[in-house]
């Protein structure tokens, strides 16, 4: 499986009785594919995983599959604390007919490089599926380092890396450290352009869901080395960014989905929605763009 292209990281949309909102998410993953995403990420760090029960992770993934069609590929997120149930949610996310697995590791205890690698290579083993590693050392306690990434590199089904470092240094080191055999993904922390101008393939990201028209042509522009233009673009698309990193990541996507039409709701308690001022700022970002 290619994780090249741009991979939008789903919001989750529950109503007011704990459901999953389902005709929402419908067309909004039917709207995303239509702007030509390249795959669907439900339960990424904008799918606000750790604020789900297990039936919610699960019945959100199942609406993502039926919505998707097989007309782009469903990267279901699988996250927890032990590596028993990181397996069992992996053979879950199986068996609902996810085509890959973002692989993320929650941590309460910081935990050793070998007992990091084993979570991760337990994924890997636990359904026959490509495995994206994700990590974000701003939200973990425990992070993979860079001889852990190389060990899991070595792994068949290990395909590619969504580091949300915001360390584009760090993204060359894993670059050259795993030579080809994993795939590089940017992440909204960093310039996704420069991340595909030093060997990354695309971006799995939360903003891909507010402006995914604008993603792609990024994406197309970068893939065809026309780079001045790609830096104009990315310029103007740099403002959403900003934003992201002033507020609450979820408040933001979400936020800027009502305004678009979308009624996905308020991020989940004890999250905050976004603020009159974090409305403005979108708001001006999105219209910037012409993504409102």
């Amino acid at each position: 499986m290619n994780f090249a292209g741009v991979y939008p990281y789903l919001v989750s949309p529950i109503t007011a009785d704990g459901s999953v909102d389902e005709p929402v998410l419908t067309r909004l993953c039917d709207d995303l594919i239509a702007a030509g995403v390249h795959g669907l990420v439900p339960l990424g760090s904008t799918g606000e995983f750790a604020y789900l029960s297990w039936p919610q992770r699960r019945r959100v993934v199942e609406v993502v599959v039926a919505a998707a069609r097989g007309r782009v590929p469903v990267i279901a997120g699988v996250a927890a604390t032990t590596t028993a149930e990181a397996g069992r949610q992996t053979r879950e996310m199986a068996s609902v007919g996810a085509d890959a697995i973002l692989a993320i590791l929650e941590a309460y205890f910081p935990i050793h490089d070998d007992g990091v690698y084993d979570y991760f290579r337990a994924i890997a083993a636990a359904a026959p599926l490509p495995v994206v590693l994700y990590t974000n050392p701003n939200f973990q306690r425990s992070d993979l380092s860079l001889p852990v990434i190389d060990r899991l590199s070595r792994i068949e089904n290990i395909r590619a890396i969504k580091d949300a470092s915001n360390n584009t240094g760090r993204l060359l080191s894993i670059i050259n450290r795993v030579e080809g055999r994993m795939q590089v993904c940017a992440a909204s922390a960093h310039i996704p352009a420069c991340v595909m101008l030093i060997g990354g393939v695309g971006w799995m990201a939360g903003p891909a869901c507010l402006v995914p028209r604008q993603s792609v042509e990024l994406y197309e522009l970068c893939r065809a080395g026309k780079w001045d233009a790609a830096m104009a673009l990315q310029a103007r698309l740099w403002a959403l960014n900003e934003a992201f990193a002033r507020h609450n990541l979820a408040a933001c996507i979400k936020g800027g989905l009502v305004m678009q039409g979308y009624d996905v709701g308020a991020p989940l308690p004890p999250q905050s929605p976004l603020s009159p001022a974090g409305q403005l700022e979108l708001r001006q970002a999105l219209e910037s763009v012409g993504a409102l």
